[in-house]
């Protein structure tokens, strides 16, 4: 006998809640381990991505930076040098959303390579 609509939709809301179930008691689990490893590890919110640098996680980058040494053109891009530049001295790192100066520029002609920091 083939099933109704009303069956496959009772069917599909019982496997829905299984899931449902399935999920929780995974999560759980998986939450118990995380804990359990911020604790034995010590992590802090910092060390978990959750505000900026600080503690054993910056430090541990200091050390790093201080033996990686940098190429100049790579150690201006992390600061964020200009990039594009105009006659009033406006800059812009090119990183982020466009600044008004820019879109101005663009828009009354000029190119991108045009407004290039040399």
């Amino acid at each position: 006998m083939a099933k109704t609509f009303l069956q496959v939709q009772k069917q599909i809301e019982q496997l829905q809640k299984e899931a449902e179930h399935l999920r929780k008691k995974e999560a759980d689990g998986v939450l118990s381990r995380i804990k359990e490893a911020i604790a034995v590890y010590g992590f802090t919110a910092t060390d978990l991505g959750f505000g900026k640098a600080s503690g054993r996680v910056a430090v541990a980058r200091t050390a790093i930076a201080k033996k990686t040494k940098k190429s100049k053109k790579a150690s201006v891009a992390a600061t964020g040098a200009p990039k594009f530049k105009d006659d009033q001295g406006n800059v812009w790192s090119g990183r982020g959303p466009r600044p008004a100066w820019f879109k101005a520029a663009l828009e009354a002609g000029k190119s991108a390579d045009e407004l290039l920091a040399k």
